[in-house]
């Protein structure tokens, strides 16, 4: 656990020496609340069980919010190796999965905040938002887990490709078809069957679909919380498993 605890430390110092990140990565969700929200609210054709468009959109903008940060999180890995750091990271007696593992947790920092400007900002504008602790603690512990889910596959997808221009490539390939292939958007009854499929097997739907649930006043889940986080859960130990075993390959 020291050891895990000593590479997260080391991924939020990076964070503290850059906090103009934030700012940045701030932008773009926050014109998905105010510009789409707003146009998307005035059609009529989109169901949103029963509470506004704009409270239906919030938790889907936060889970793209955590995806996109830590979907694109394995090209500082990338980076570490040409420059040195990982090998030193690879030396060490700390076990593979303690590497994986803290390098999440330093991403899940970053999700965190993120997170937390896109609930303030939630508020601002008027979404009706649960303020009970208990359901705001288990936002933040779905929004960890969601994180956890993408910066592993990030990882995995790095010790796969081993360059940052093939790894940009293919994080903006799967970004989008996991954002419109979910119900971030608009709700699962809206697609087609054959997309229904791909979003039941979809970890961001269950993310999403969870966020509703205690992000909301009279939130309400598809599938309810117990699967909303034992798919969460489950997905993020396959892929910290299969991540530390992918992970000293990317040295070579």
């Amino acid at each position: 656990m020291g050891q895990t605890l000593a590479v997260a430390e080391a991924e939020v110092r990076k964070l503290r020496h850059d906090p103009v990140e934030l700012l940045t990565r701030a932008i773009q969700p926050t014109l998905w609340l105010l510009v789409f929200g707003q146009v998307m609210s005035q059609l009529r054709g989109i169901s949103s069980d029963g509470v506004s468009y704009r409270d239906f959109l919030a938790p889907g903008i936060l889970a793209q919010s955590v995806m996109f940060i830590a979907i694109f999180y394995g090209i500082s890995v990338i980076w570490e190796r040409d420059s040195g750091v990982l090998y030193k990271y690879m030396v060490s007696p700390a076990p593979r999965w303690a590497l994986v593992v803290g390098k999440a947790l330093g991403s899940e920092v970053r999700s965190l905040t993120q997170a937390s400007v896109i609930w303030i900002l939630s508020a601002l504008i008027g979404v009706h938002l649960r303020l009970e602790l208990g359901a705001i603690l288990g936002m933040l512990v779905l929004a960890l887990l969601g994180s956890a889910i993408f910066v592993t596959l990030s990882l995995i997808i790095a010790c796969l490709v081993k360059t940052r221009e093939r790894f940009m490539g293919i994080g903006q390939l799967l970004t989008m078809p996991l954002f419109f292939a979910s119900n971030a958007i608009y709700p699962i009854s809206l697609m087609p069957a054959w997309l229904r499929v791909v979003a039941h097997i979809n970890p961001l739907t269950y993310l999403v679909d969870g966020l509703r649930t205690l992000m909301l006043t009279g939130g309400s889940s598809a599938f309810g919380l117990g699967l909303d986080f034992a798919v969460l859960g489950l997905s993020t130990l396959l892929l910290v498993v299969i991540a530390a075993r992918l992970y000293p390959t990317i040295l070579t």
